[in-house]
């Protein structure tokens, strides 16, 4: 799915979704929220997809909600804006709930919603020079899109009490010792990097890495018996899967094991 808001292309295994509103820093818009999560859903049902980079046009990841759109909101009835704001949560979950790893491609900086999507991303590439910010304060509003829930995995409370009063600027170093960021490259780099990581997952066996992706969210948040069932659950799925026979027979066989034919299955 192409549209004015969204461009889509694959690069292999690998399809590319590339937020297009370069003009204002790909601020997003429910058209972006519309066609992003249609093509999240569409890439759940093929089989020859085995991994998603999500990136913005231009040097730009994004900046945000547009706050020419948002200012227009207070003129709406309370379940209006509930419903306008939906469509990010709908975006959102649709990230959380792909079994395909979903990696974000960050240049030039992620502020406001722009850092939620970029967080609720199953991996983070960026660029050593982008900035991360959660700016909503800075125009009087509170965060949206699971900042607060995606920031509170790895930051203290009072660090993340701090990020969102202040809305300061963080650089792309300092969340990757952090945790938040799994790879830093140079500038222009993060799209072809992010490419490689998700071609490296595609070709691993697809329903267990979903089971995977399906057990480490979340994992912060539940106890250490809820874990252990929910891995032992999906253990128990996975030693029945023909990806388990190719994997465990290619390790005894000294060969190196191909999951591309079972992505079909």
């Amino acid at each position: 799915m192409t549209t004015d808001a969204l461009l889509t292309r694959r690069e292999g295994a690998v399809l590319v979704l590339v937020n297009n509103n370069p003009a204002a820093r790909n601020a997003l818009s429910a058209e972006f929220y519309t066609a992003a999560t249609q093509a999240l859903a569409d890439a759940e049902a093929d089989p020859t997809i085995g991994a998603v980079v999500l990136t913005g046009a231009g040097k730009f990841f994004c900046a945000g909600g547009n706050l020419n759109q948002l200012i227009t909101r207070r003129d709406m009835a309370p379940a209006e804006r509930r419903a306008r704001l939906e469509l990010l949560h709908g975006f959102v979950r649709r990230l959380r709930d792909s079994s395909k790893p979903v990696i974000a491609a960050v240049e030039g900086g992620a502020a406001g919603a722009g850092l939620s999507v970029a967080l609720a991303c199953d991996m983070l590439v960026s660029a050593r020079d982008a900035f991360f910010s959660a700016t909503y304060i800075k125009v009087g509003l509170t965060p949206d899109g699971g900042l607060t829930a995606f920031l509170a995995e790895f930051v203290s409370r009072q660090l993340l009490t701090e990020l969102c009063l202040t809305g300061e600027r963080v650089t792309a170093e300092r969340l990757h010792a952090l945790g938040a960021v799994n790879r830093l490259v140079d500038a222009g780099q993060a799209e072809a990097a992010a490419i490689a990581l998700g071609a490296q997952l595609a070709e691993g066996p697809a329903r267990a890495s979903a089971r995977i992706k399906a057990l480490c969210r979340g994992a912060h948040a539940r106890t250490l018996d809820e874990q252990l069932e929910l891995e032992a659950a999906s253990m128990v799925e996975s030693q029945g899967d023909d990806e388990a026979q190719e994997g465990i027979g290619a390790f005894l066989g000294k060969r190196q094991a191909d999951f591309t034919a079972l992505r079909r299955r």
